[in-house]
């Protein structure tokens, strides 16, 4: 799991994603064991993260469950690992990572 998540990190940041993190919910009443979290710089740049994601994961065995894309925000679903490509604006307005922490500390919400 670690060595997918390190590569899943690794692609978004060769392509300039901002701000990548990650979040090891294993255990945790979570519907994945682990989220990633990157910011684009508009709905352009996430487009080409995301299929660049597709490029180099699918030929690993990466299976790309469902993929949903919108304007600010791209959720991809690799069954036990998302990604969320979010624009800085919807970064800051939904502030995931306050709820994955929530969750991985166990705190009721």
């Amino acid at each position: 799991m670690t060595q997918r998540i390190e590569r899943i990190i690794s692609l978004l940041d060769e392509k300039k994603a901002k701000d990548i993190e990650s979040f090891d919910l294993i255990g945790k009443s979570y519907m994945v064991d682990n989220v990633v979290i990157a910011t684009s710089l508009n709905s352009k740049h996430a487009f080409s993260l995301v299929n660049y994601l597709k490029e180099e994961l699918k030929p690993l065995g990466e299976e790309f469950f469902r993929v949903d894309e919108g304007d600010d925000w791209t959720i991809v679903d690799l069954g036990d690992i998302l990604v969320h490509v979010m624009t800085q604006s919807h970064r800051e307005k939904y502030n995931m990572e306050e709820f994955l922490e929530s969750i991985k500390k166990g705190e009721e919400l």
